[in-house]
């Protein structure tokens, strides 16, 4: 299964909230998902940092890639055939996984933060 869940961060003085809406995909019934992150109280949200972290139990969360504007960038360069991720809107960020398997299990999330 795939989950995802709320994020709350400070950004100086300001609170953001991250929304994501729970999906779950049972192997075998979908090969592609995505999940959008709604983000509040960003100001310029296409110039933000929009991270996208993965976790799987009895592990620490693992960053898969991050977004500023519409460039997109890989922890590692295998991952770009298997996710992906787009700004739309002023606030929406959407984390698409592609040919999911069993290897794709785990609760994903977004976050954010500048560098």
């Amino acid at each position: 299964y795939l989950f995802c869940f709320l994020s709350f961060f400070l950004d100086g003085q300001a609170q953001v909230l991250l929304k994501q809406r729970q999906v779950s995909i049972t192997r075998g019934h979908k090969t592609t998902t995505s999940m959008d992150c709604i983000a509040e109280g960003i100001p310029d949200f296409q110039s933000a940092y929009i991270h996208s972290y993965r976790q799987v139990p009895s592990k620490g969360p693992e960053r898969i890639l991050y977004i500023r504007r519409s460039a997109v960038s890989y922890d590692d360069n295998s991952y770009s055939n298997k996710y992906s991720s787009l700004k739309k809107d002023t606030n929406v960020c959407t984390f698409t996984i592609s040919d999911i398997n069993s290897n794709d299990e785990g609760t994903y999330y977004c976050a954010y933060w500048h560098f």
